[in-house]
């Protein structure tokens, strides 16, 4: 079973939501994030991991921009 960690996203329209997502051999999340809009893929936005482990929080995924 895979181990999934809970990553905060900051900026875009998804901000200060989070997403769960699983955790790869080496304990590392993925590197980026496609956030989907209502409307799908149309309007998709892209999240790339951060480390912010001066907060204690591990990871976030910060908003680097539309994906379309």
């Amino acid at each position: 079973m895979a181990t999934t960690v809970e990553i905060p996203l900051a900026g875009g329209t998804a901000d200060g939501q989070a997403v769960t997502v699983e955790l790869d051999s080496n304990g590392r999340p993925p590197l980026t994030h496609h956030h989907l809009g209502e409307h799908g893929l149309a309007e998709a936005e892209i999240y790339e991991l951060e480390s912010v482990a001066e907060t204690g929080r591990g990871w976030l995924y910060r908003w680097r921009g539309s994906a379309v």
